[in-house]
């Protein structure tokens, strides 16, 4: 006599012990293929190991999956729809899989290095309007120039193209680089001459300098086709201390459109000498080309925007 879940006699116990999933998932394989041969190359593994593991299926469940005649099998009654329920259930455990996959993904904090002085003057003050537009994206943004490895942590960087980086770092350009003098508007009637409309700078301007672009001046002077004349002058440690004292009045400075735009639109500083290209750009660097979609891409598509 034997009694089952409710107590009930003589009704027999239903065994839903799962079988192996090893073995479920070569069934699984074969049944769609009705190919052990084809399924073994799917799964990496031997023709041997498949027709061992359905084999010990059918032991398990006590009925015939397949008719085997000769090299070929065909699918049982039971087959089937064995096949049915397995491949149902591993249907959901991949969307599942995916599903989650997708939402650690868009949950992932990407860390972006960019550039000191561009993060402090362009890209920081413009956040606010990427996170407004991309909420769910977590980005931690970091200060760096010049070289880097993707090893140390950096998922994407902006940089200057003004050194060579590895081949097998994927590029996409942002903006080309435009330079000019900028100083106080109180300042530029008093360091500039115009004669026969012609504009330039006058001897004794306060140049400001940089010990990380030591060349501006001369590059700027050389691409606009101009002298730079005799005068004092500071040297700075960093960029962005020389376009600051430039906007305290201490002296004209070289400053990147992009560095002092905000500084020009609130009539802080003026370019009385326009910009002029210098021949460099800003990329967007990933250790790989970059999806159509998702994070890095919508990253990508709203740094263009801003650019």
């Amino acid at each position: 006599m034997i009694s089952d879940n409710n107590g009930d006699f003589n009704s027999p116990t239903l065994d839903i012990r799962l079988p192996s999933l090893q073995a479920l998932r070569c069934f699984e394989v074969a049944s769609r293929l009705e190919n052990f041969s084809r399924a073994a190359t799917e799964l990496h593994l031997t023709h041997g190991a498949v027709s061992r593991a359905v084999r010990l299926l059918e032991d398990e469940l006590g009925v015939a999956l397949f008719e085997r005649r000769g090299r070929r099998v065909f699918l049982t009654d039971a087959g089937r729809r064995l096949a049915r329920s397995v491949s149902e259930g591993f249907d959901l455990m991949r969307h599942t899989a995916g599903e989650l996959r997708a939402s650690a993904r868009q949950a992932r904090r990407w860390v972006l290095s960019c550039e000191p002085t561009l993060l402090m003057r362009w890209l920081i003050p413009r956040w606010p309007d990427f996170q407004a537009r991309y909420p769910d994206i977590n980005v931690h943004l970091v200060a760096g120039g010049g070289p880097f490895s993707f090893s140390s942590g950096i998922d994407l960087a902006i940089r200057r193209d003004d050194f060579t980086w590895p081949d097998s770092y994927h590029a996409e350009p942002l903006f080309v680089e435009a330079v000019g003098p900028v100083c106080r508007p109180d300042k530029a009637a008093s360091w500039l001459f115009s004669e026969k409309g012609n504009t330039g700078l006058r001897a004794g301007v306060p140049l400001l300098h940089s010990r990380t672009r030591p060349h501006a001046w001369q590059a700027w002077a050389d691409a606009a086709g101009l002298s730079l004349p005799d005068g004092s002058g500071q040297t700075f440690e960093h960029f962005y201390f020389s376009l600051q004292a430039a906007v305290a009045g201490l002296g004209m400075a070289i400053g990147p459109r992009h560095l002092v735009c905000d500084d020009l639109d609130s009539g802080m500083l003026v370019a009385p000498l326009g910009f002029i290209e210098d021949g460099s750009r800003y990329c967007l660097l990933s250790p790989g080309p970059l999806p159509d979609e998702g994070p890095q891409a919508g990253l990508l598509t709203w740094l263009r925007t801003m650019g």
